[in-house]
C-alpha cells in the first residue's frame, strides 16, 4: 500500500471510529439547555442518548452482514448519507418527541464509523497487528471525547444547542468526501450468503459458542457500560447538581478522557510484546478498584467534582487498556466474518450501556451516587467476565 493512502486511509478510519463518541459527546453540555428548551426533565432529556445508543446497537447487527456481503466502501457511503441527513433533522427538532426520533434515524447512520472502521483494520493489517492499530487508532479517537465536550459547551452557551447539531452535519458531509476519494474496497472475501437470515443466525451462534469471542465480548461490554453510565450522567451531576457552566463542564469531561487516553497509548505500546490478554486483566483490575472508590466515596456523602473526576480517571485508564484489546481478541478468530463479529460486539455493548444510562439518568437529579454505583458495577462485571471467560 503506498505510503500517502496508507496514512488517508488511517485519517479516514480515526475520523470513522470517532463518529459515535462525536455524535453523542458534542451535544454533552447542551442536555439540559435542550431539557428546558423543550420542554421536558432530565430522563426526557437523557433519553436522546439511550435511544441513539439503542439504534447504534441495532443497527449495527444489520451493518456488519451487509458489509461482508456487499462489501465495506458501498455500506459506509449510505451511512453517511443517512447521517449527514438525520443530524440535519436534530438541529431543526421543535420538540423532544421529533428529537428523540431523528437521533435513532442518525444512530443509524452513525454506527457504520466504528464497526467497519474496526473491520477495515482486521481486514488490511490481520489478526495480530490489529490489536496495536486498533490501540492506536482509540488513542487518536480520544481526542474527539477530549474535544468535542468543550467545542460543544463553547458552541451551545454562544449559538445555542442547534448549533452543534448543525455542525455534526457538517463534519458527516466531510466524511462522505473522504469514504468516496480515500476508501477502496478491503472485503477480500465477500459472503453472498451473509444477509440470509438462517446464516446471520448461524454466525452469531458460532460466535457466542466460543469461549474466547464471548469472554472478550462481555468483557467490553462492563467497561463499555461503565463509561456511558459516566457520558449520560455527568453533564447533570457536574451542571445540575454542582453548578458548573457547559464550558467547565466540557473542560471537566476532558479531563477525564485523558486517562483513556494514556490508557490506550500504553496499550499500543505493549500490545505487541505483553499481549491483549495481559492488557485486559490489568485494566479489568484497575477499573474495579478505582470503580469501587467512586462508589465508597458517594456512599459516604462526598458529593464534590473531584469524587468523581479523580476515580473516573482511572476508571477512563482502564477502559483504554480493555476496549481495544477486547475488541482485537474477539475479532482475531474470524477473517470471512469480521463484519459480524464487529456487529455482534457492538450490539451487545450499545445494549448494556444503553441499559446503564437510562439507570442514571432516572437517578442523578439528587445525588451522584447512582452515576458512582453504575460505573463501579460496569467495571465489577467486566473483572467478574474475565475471570470466567479469559483468565488463563
Amino acid at each position: 500500500m503506498p505510503v500517502q493512502h496508507s496514512v488517508l486511509l488511517a485519517v479516514l478510519i480515526v475520523a470513522l471510529t470517532s463518529l459515535g463518541p462525536l455524535s453523542t459527546d458534542f451535544y454533552l453540555p447542551a442536555l439540559p439547555a435542550i431539557g428546558r428548551a423543550l420542554g421536558t426533565d432530565t430522563a426526557g432529556a437523557q433519553l436522546t442518548l439511550s435511544v441513539y445508543l439503542l439504534g447504534f446497537g441495532f443497527g449495527q447487527l444489520l451493518i456488519g452482514p451487509l458489509s461482508d456481503r456487499f462489501g465495506r466502501r458501498p455500506v459506509m457511503l449510505w451511512g453517511m448519507v443517512v447521517f449527514v441527513l438525520s443530524s440535519a433533522a436534530c438541529a431543526l427538532a421543535p420538540t423532544i418527541e421529533t428529537l428523540v426520533a431523528a437521533r435513532l434515524v442518525q444512530a443509524f447512520g452513525a454506527c457504520v464509523g466504528p464497526v467497519l472502521g474496526r473491520a477495515v483494520v482486521r481486514d488490511v493489517y490481520g489478526p495480530h497487528a490489529a490489536a496495536r492499530v486498533l490501540s492506536h487508532v482509540a488513542t487518536a479517537t480520544a481526542l474527539a471525547p477530549l474535544a468535542a465536550p468543550v467545542l460543544g459547551g463553547w458552541l451551545s452557551a454562544s449559538f445555542g444547542w442547534r448549533s452543534t447539531f448543525f455542525t455534526l452535519t457538517g463534519y458527516g458531509l466531510v466524511l462522505a468526501v473522504m469514504v468516496g476519494t480515500v476508501l477502496k474496497e478491503t472485503n477480500r472475501h465477500p459472503d453472498p450468503h451473509a444477509m440470509r437470515p438462517s446464516r446471520m443466525v448461524a454466525n452469531y451462534g458460532v460466535l457466542l459458542a466460543d469461549r474466547v469471542y464471548r469472554g472478550a465480548l462481555l468483557t467490553g461490554c462492563g467497561a463499555f457500560a461503565a463509561l456511558f453510565a459516566f457520558i449520560s450522567g455527568s453533564p447533570f451531576v457536574y451542571i445540575e447538581l454542582y453548578g458548573m457552566s457547559p464550558q467547565q463542564m466540557g473542560l471537566a469531561f476532558g479531563a477525564n478522557v485523558t486517562g483513556f487516553m494514556v490508557g490506550s497509548v500504553l496499550s499500543a505500546r505493549l500490545s505487541r510484546r505483553l499481549g491483549a490478554e495481559e492488557m485486559i486483566r490489568s485494566g479489568v483490575f484497575l477499573g474495579a478498584a478505582c470503580g469501587l472508590l467512586m462508589a465508597v466515596l458517594a456512599l459516604a456523602g462526598v458529593h464534590h467534582p473531584a469524587a468523581i473526576m479523580g476515580p473516573m480517571w482511572g476508571v477512563t485508564m482502564a477502559i483504554g487498556l480493555v476496549m481495544p484489546n477486547s475488541a482485537a481478541l474477539g475479532l482475531a478468530g474470524y477473517p470471512k466474518m469480521a463484519g459480524a463479529a464487529a456487529s455482534l460486539m457492538g450490539f451487545v455493548q450499545m445494549g448494556l450501556g444503553a441499559g446503564a444510562g437510562m439507570i442514571v439518568g432516572h437517578g442523578v437529579q439528587a445525588s451522584p451516587t447512582p452515576l458512582a454505583l453504575t460505573v463501579a458495577g460496569g467495571m465489577l462485571f467486566s473483572l467478574a467476565t474475565w475471570a470466567l471467560s479469559l483468565r488463563r
